[in-house]
């Protein structure tokens, strides 16, 4: 290597031979000699989103597809900020990420400048690594801990901070990444609980979680299903759900003991008042098969084994199913019906239906195979740009994200970098004009017939947004659906087009 490369373009290098080759990115000032870096090493993709929302949320959205972090390119700690609220996601659904944030000189920090602040504490609550890289000559080396760090089992959030003189000052080679290592095998004990437990117990459920969920691990749970006559059912919301015709169909709800496999006992979203925290009950129990952390496929296949199921034909294998198209009205059960008589083989579903998409599961099931991706962190405007991360990752499969519309607006700049990128990305906005989540919240805690201050502060329909006309300012092609039929075409317009379509549904 040349002796006149510099930190930033050693930091690109050590990215690439790292296998970190997206770069999903919004740069300032104090990121222009990476960003310069990006122009003159080859091989880097750079996505520009609009917001660090976007950024942050595509690059979870990448790594739920491909189990391989992207990186992101923010500005300082604003910027870092907010992608905060999508990074709060990704940890939750343990997406291994590779953040890169600028920061000043480390000579001019001390002066106080505007943007100048605690990055690292900025950091901390969201990334399970930070480091600032304090000279040109070791960022290589800081480099390549970041991406080890981002591909642990589970994925982890790496944060590598690069003030801006280590960016342009000198550096003479790029750093090796060691190999990932392979997740531990759970212990004998464990399959032994879990085994002792789906035997005896009257009502017994796998609560499956994570990897758990992909199509290898479900055969195998159907086949303990089959064996034991235990339930199979996952968290409320899933990191990536294999599911749809010829595989183990899976519901989301416990009941009686539970064996976790990826998965923790079930707890309410919030607590209400004289309502329990723990969905689950009081009588019921729960034993550990497997973390987040474990192989997963090595402890189903160690308790198919103990409970003699390896060779029994897996319970709950869903059998393809076309709903007939309804007429009429959209309501939330239409929508799932054209839903499951739509979705193509191969789709991976983005869901931030919320309330609308409370009844789509059951509909959806006899689909051909393909992906679903749930929002684990909670924290809206998910959806749109884990679209983006997944539609990069997987180039030949359609992508379509389920949206409601106050959701959508925390992250509406997504709609420009799927025009800019061609992303092939079906998006259905599901507007009501309301936060409606929130007015059943307010029931929940007991608040009855809320008056006009409070439902005006969940209303979003005072003005009205024009969701075609807001897609066709990005470039993206638009249309409204205001009844079945009209929804049934545009969706067929949206799978057939092979760039970003929005539908506007009125619900």
């Amino acid at each position: 290597m040349s002796s006149e490369m510099n930190g930033a373009e050693s930091l690109v290098r050590t990215l690439l031979a790292g296998g970190v080759d997206v770069c999903f990115t919004n740069p300032g000032t104090s990121e222009m000699h990476f960003v310069a870096a990006l122009d003159k090493v080859p091989g880097m993709r750079c996505v520009l989103g609009l917001f660090e929302g976007v950024v942050t949320g595509a690059a979870d959205g990448y790594y739920r597809m491909l189990d391989k972090p992207a990186s992101t390119l923010l500005h300082l700690g604003p910027g870092l900020a907010n992608g905060l609220a999508n990074l709060h996601n990704a940890k939750k659904a343990s997406s291994g990420i590779v953040n890169i944030v600028g920061e000043h000189a480390t000579y001019h920090i001390a002066h106080d400048a505007p943007l100048t602040s605690d990055i690292e504490g900025v950091a901390g609550p969201m990334s399970h690594w930070v480091k600032t890289s304090p000279t040109s000559g070791g960022i290589a080396a800081d480099g390549a801990l970041a991406i080890e760090a981002a591909r642990q089992t589970p994925g982890q959030i790496a944060t590598l901070i690069l003030p801006a003189d280590t960016a342009w000052g000198p550096a003479t080679g790029i750093a090796e990444t060691a190999p990932p290592t392979a997740p531990p095998k759970v212990s004998d004990d464990a399959v032994k609980a879990a085994a002792e437990m789906l035997r005896t117990s009257s009502k017994a459920t796998l609560l499956m979680g994570g990897a758990a969920l992909r199509e290898r691990c479900l055969e195998l749970a159907g086949r303990i299903s089959a064996k034991t006559g235990c339930g199979i059912l996952t968290e409320g919301a899933n990191t990536r759900l294999e599911r749809g015709a010829g595989r183990v169909q899976v519901n989301r709800q416990a009941a009686g003991n539970l064996v976790l496999v990826g998965a923790r006992e079930p707890v309410a979203f919030f607590a209400y008042p004289d309502k329990p925290s723990l969905l689950m009950p009081k009588e019921a129990r729960s034993t550990k098969l497997a973390d987040t952390s474990d192989d997963m496929e090595a402890a189903l296949t160690a308790l198919a084994i103990e409970l003699d199921a390896m060779n029994t034909p897996p319970a709950g294998v869903a059998q393809p199913r076309r709903p007939e198209i309804p007429t009429g009205t959209i309501t939330p059960a239409s929508i799932a019906s054209i839903l499951g008589a739509k979705i193509p083989e191969g789709a991976i579903v983005v869901d931030e239906s919320v309330t609308t998409g409370r009844e789509f599961f059951p509909e959806t099931a006899g689909a051909p195979p393909h992906d679903w991706i749930n929002n684990r962190g909670g924290s809206i405007g998910y959806g749109l740009p884990v679209a983006i991360g997944a539609a990069v990752a997987c180039p030949d499969r359609k992508v379509i994200a389920l949206e409601g519309d106050g959701s959508a607006m925390y992250t509406i700049q997504s709609l420009w970098t799927m025009a800019r990128e061609g992303l092939d990305i079906t998006v259905l906005v599901f507007a009501n004009g309301t936060y409606n989540i929130l007015r059943g919240e307010l029931s929940n805690v007991g608040v009855r017939n809320p008056g006009p201050r409070a439902v005006n502060m969940l209303s979003i329909g005072n003005p009205s947004i024009d969701w075609v006309a807001m897609a066709k300012s990005m470039g993206v092609e638009a249309s409204r659906a205001v009844d079945c039929a009209q929804l049934s075409k545009s969706i067929d317009a949206g799978l057939k087009s092979k760039g970003p379509y929005l539908i506007e549904v009125v619900v």
